[in-house]
Parts: C-alpha cells; sequence; structure tokens
C-alpha cells in the first residue's frame, strides 16, 4: 500500500483505493454508525461535531437504519457551512443479504441513496459473504433464508453500479482471502475495500498480507473489541500486554474512541490503551472505523498520528493470544450454505 497521504488541515492520512473512479482518497479514520439502538438526534449531532472537528469519512449499511439520519446530517453541514461540498466526504455504505442477488443490488443501492439524500457514495460493500431469500432486513436471518451468493452474478451487479456512477469503489466485507480470490478470479473490477474484525487479539496476519499482495485496502471494525455492544467483549482492552505498552508510553489521555454509547460517560484506565489498539491497526496499513458520540473522543481519535509503537511494543504484541471475538454462529446451518464455522471464515486467522 501506498503511503497515506495526510489531509491538509487535520493531517488526518488518506489512502488511494485501487479501482476507484475518483480520485477522492478515503481517510484512515472514518466514524461508524452502527449501535444496538439507534439514537438518531444523538447521532447526528455527533456527525456535525464529527465534521467541525475533521472527520470527512463515515461509515452505515442499509442494516444499521442509520442511513437516513446521516444524510439528515450531512444535508445540515452543507446548509451551516461546514463542508464546501458532498465531495469533500467520504461515505460508505453496505448491501444486506437479502439483497445480495444479481437483481436485487442496483434496487439497494438506490433506496440507499435515497435515505441518504445523494447520488452517490464513495464506497459501496457486500456486507457478508452469504445471501438470503429477499424479504425485510433483519438480522439475524432466519436459518431457513440463509442461501449461498451466486459470487459471479452480485459482482457484477456491484460492477454495475460503479459503472452507472453510483458508487465510486466497491468491495467487500467479512470476506476470507479464498472467498476473496473467488471475487477477484471473476472481477472486471476488483475490489478496492475488504472491512472486517481486526485488533489486537485478531489480527487477522493472513488476511493482511493476502489483501496486501492484491491491492486490497483492510478496513478494521471493532478496533477495540466493541465492549458494550451486544456483539462485543472486554477482551482486548484488558489484555495485559496493552496495559504494559499503555503505561510504556505513559498515555494517561485516551487518543480513540469508546465503541458504544453504552460506555460515553464512563472514564476508567481502559481509556489509556485504547491509542495502543489503534496505532497497532494503522501501523498495519490498514484503515479503521470507530465509534463514539462524544465530542472530547472524537477529538482525540485524530491526534493518534504523532507517536509510533517500538521494536518492544511489537514483541508483546505479537505474543497476544489470538481469538476471532465475532464468529456469526447465526451464519452456520446444518442446511448450508455453511454448516461449520470453518466453512464460513476458510480457517483464517
Amino acid at each position: 500500500m501506498a503511503n497515506p497521504t495526510p489531509v491538509a488541515a487535520y493531517n488526518i492520512p488518506e489512502v488511494k483505493l485501487s479501482s476507484s473512479t475518483t480520485d477522492r482518497k478515503m481517510p484512515v479514520i472514518g466514524l461508524g454508525t452502527a449501535a444496538d439502538n439507534l439514537d438518531e438526534k444523538a447521532m447526528k449531532l455527533a456527525v456535525l461535531e464529527a465534521i467541525k472537528l475533521g472527520y470527512r469519512h463515515f461509515d452505515t449499511a442499509s442494516l444499521y437504519g442509520s442511513e437516513k439520519a446521516l444524510g439528515e446530517a450531512i444535508s445540515e453541514a452543507l446548509k451551516l457551512g461546514l463542508v464546501n461540498s458532498r465531495e469533500e466526504l467520504f461515505i460508505t455504505t453496505k448491501l444486506w443479504s437479502t439483497e445480495a442477488h444479481r437483481d436485487l443490488v442496483i434496487p439497494s443501492l438506490h433506496e440507499s441513496l435515497r435515505n441518504l439524500q445523494m447520488a452517490y457514495v464513495d464506497l459501496y460493500l457486500i456486507h457478508w459473504p452469504i445471501s438470503a431469500k429477499p424479504s425485510a432486513k433483519k438480522h439475524p436471518i432466519p436459518e431457513e433464508d440463509l442461501l449461498p451468493m451466486d459470487y459471479k452474478a452480485v459482482w457484477e451487479s456491484m460492477e454495475e453500479c460503479q459503472r452507472l456512477g453510483l458508487t465510486k469503489s466497491i468491495g467487500v466485507s467479512n470476506f476470507s482471502s479464498k472467498k476473496l480470490e473467488t471475487i477477484l478470479s471473476l472481477a472486471t473490477i476488483p475490489p478496492s475495500v475488504n472491512q472486517v474484525e481486526m485488533n489486537l487479539v485478531w489480527q487477522q496476519r493472513k488476511l493482511i498480507e493476502y489483501c496486501k499482495a492484491n491491492n486490497i485496502i483492510i478496513t478494521a471494525y471493532s478496533p477495540l473489541g466493541a465492549k458494550g455492544a451486544s456483539w462485543g467483549t472486554n477482551r482486548v482492552l484488558e489484555d495485559q500486554a496493552l496495559k504494559q505498552i499503555a503505561n510504556a508510553h505513559g498515555k494517561t489521555v485516551a487518543q480513540a474512541c469508546l465503541s458504544t454509547l453504552l460506555l460515553l460517560e464512563l472514564f476508567s484506565p481502559v481509556l489509556e490503551r485504547e491509542e495502543v489498539c489503534l496505532r497497532w491497526i494503522f501501523e498495519q496499513g490498514a484503515t479503521f472505523v470507530v465509534k463514539s458520540f462524544n465530542k472530547e473522543r472524537m477529538k482525540e481519535n485524530l491526534e493518534i498520528f504523532n507517536w509510533a509503537l517500538t521494536g518492544e511494543d511489537y514483541d508483546k504484541i505479537n505474543q497476544i493470544q489470538q481469538h476471532r471475538l465475532i464468529s456469526k454462529e447465526d451464519f452456520v446451518s446444518p442446511h448450508g450454505p455453511f454448516t461449520t464455522l470453518e466453512d464460513l471464515w476458510d480457517e483464517e486467522s
């Protein structure tokens, strides 16, 4: 991956996407909008504050139910002059499994664009490598509705979305190297991004190597373990090696956000370790999506780029026991398409 280019006013690094139809680069840090119980008013205020602070990358998905609120916040930001134009922003959204069918991909993106009040998104991702019977968006998907994805048909429709100008780039989410290889074997426009779980207790070493070799940018979600969310854990922030690294750097102020709204008003020693988590991801050449609707912590997120981990830090990090936090057992069924977690993830670590 090429060295990130700083955004002039805010010194936020950016990366160029390999198959994009525009020169707009993707900011390394994005603000996520997934939440167990979305407070639209709080989210809109947070987006406005984030834009004031310098955030330009916002991540959503059709499943999250946050596209409409994000679009309203961005419309307000434009009216207030917080940004000069839509082109200054980088917006990612995702295709849900119930619409991962050849004839539903483009209509689904049109619906997302209506929600966002936009003519295009900057990045459109296949949310998971599985389809489901067409229905209202829901999670979890009933076992009897799970279907194998027709990768060729769905990817051709994703490519058409880019050719039509509905998105500037296309990619995937939660794809293993093996599944990425399938997409690459049939793609005319290769995926620019693979958004996956990545953190200190699930470092994705093999996937990082594969994506770098194929010019695919990794975007990390749950970089702090999503503690407090229904899918989260405290294993990341409470790791002993992480505590030692944070203490060695004398970090007393977190330069990263908390994972969920449930923790916004809790101040504890774990905050000292968050900047180490995000710094490590940045040093792997990956981008990341973090979630905090707290102004001060959003500001601290933008201050993680002025220091570096040491060789001693890496010695400790490399000894951290690896464990996938988000296994997605609800996508496993004796009737398929994935009968085991190994089928879903291809035993990738």
